[in-house]
């Protein structure tokens, strides 16, 4: 036999051995050990014929139960498989070493061994810090020297989505401080993913343009679509700038200057129309003084005599057909025949 075959031998040894699950304490690492195992005693008769079960004469025997009877077997084909196979490795110059103390138990390690994290490990001790599942036949994260699995690991220290909570894997977005998956980081009122224009934000969550202007824009006060940029301010409202324009006949403010009438602005034609201040006879707007006179008001100037055009002073005048006359014109005209 070979070294190398021999150390094949042992290992195998060592499986059936994890497989027979033996409480047999550790006595401590030597670095140059004896055998494995020796055997002390022959297995059911010693040298004289005697089985062990005989005792001298005069003391009492108790008979073993079949569990001591079993683990006895056990450690007899143990001890007879160890002690030949360390006795014929030795006369080839194998020496039977163990191989280390396990990270995890302390004890020697003397068949398969995992070497990790800069230390050897019995391979059923070699678990996840979380779960404890063995990681012998799998992969394993580090993280400050200790072993998780691959779901332990991702649920601890992966990044999370900020919509899903969970751990993101592969492609990762950033966004108003927190991580998402990509496929998650959507227009909170429409779900729809973000475009080229982007995303605006509002207490904490994404929007697309469209539903943040919708949702949280000012309206404007002519056409009651959101103000996104340029805007002016009046009735105690916002307008676009297109928008602020008279109330009655949709026309600028030429000046400048409007007058508010119900929370609407109106230019000064149309405000001393529905005041009833217009002029009867130029149209104008009457800001000063006025005459009164057949259901109109009239600039004091242009309240003359429908005739002569002279003004009527002092607001004397005779009405005929809805016409102003002065006293000589409306005799001449209407009382003469």
């Amino acid at each position: 036999m070979s070294p190398t075959t021999a150390t094949r031998e042992l290992d195998s040894i060592m499986n059936e051995l994890l497989g027979l699950d033996l409480e047999v304490p550790e006595t401590g690492c030597d670095p140059t050990p004896p055998p494995l195992a020796r055997k002390e005693r022959q297995s059911m008769k010693d040298k004289k014929g005697r089985t062990e079960d005989e005792v001298p004469e005069g003391k009492p025997k108790t008979p073993p139960s079949n569990m001591d009877m079993e683990k006895l077997k056990k450690t007899d084909m143990i001890d007879d498989l160890l002690g030949g196979l360390t006795s014929d490795m030795e006369k080839m110059g194998v020496n039977t070493v163990a191989k280390g103390h396990c990270a995890a138990c302390g004890k020697c390690i003397a068949g398969k061994m995992i070497t990790a994290l800069g230390q050897v490990w019995h391979p059923e001790h070699f678990v996840c810090f979380e779960c404890k599942q063995e990681l012998s036949t799998s992969g394993f994260f580090e993280r400050d020297g200790r072993p998780y699995c691959e779901k332990d690991y991702q649920e601890l220290y992966s990044p999370k989505c900020a919509y899903c909570k969970g751990p993101i894997l592969h492609n990762i977005l950033t966004a108003m401080d927190r991580t998402w998956h990509p496929e998650h980081f959507f227009c909170t009122h429409c779900g729809e993913l973000f475009g080229p224009d982007g995303f605006m934000e509002k207490e904490g969550k994404p929007y697309c343009s469209k539903d943040f202007y919708q949702l949280f824009a000012p309206k404007c006060s002519g056409c009651n679509l959101p103000v996104k940029e340029n805007y002016l301010t009046a009735t105690n409202g916002v307008w676009h700038p297109d928008c602020f324009v008279c109330a009655d006949c949709l026309q600028p403010f030429r000046d400048g200057g409007f007058i508010e009438m119900d929370g609407r602005p109106l230019c000064s034609q149309d405000y001393h129309k529905r005041q009833g201040t217009l002029c009867g006879s130029c149209g104008a707007p009457i800001t000063g003084r006025c005459i009164a006179a057949m259901g109109t008001k009239f600039h004091p100037e242009h309240f003359v005599c429908a005739f002569c055009l002279r003004q009527l002073s002092q607001g004397v005048f005779q009405e005929q057909d809805g016409k102003p006359y002065c006293k000589v014109c409306h005799g001449r005209l209407f009382l003469t025949k």
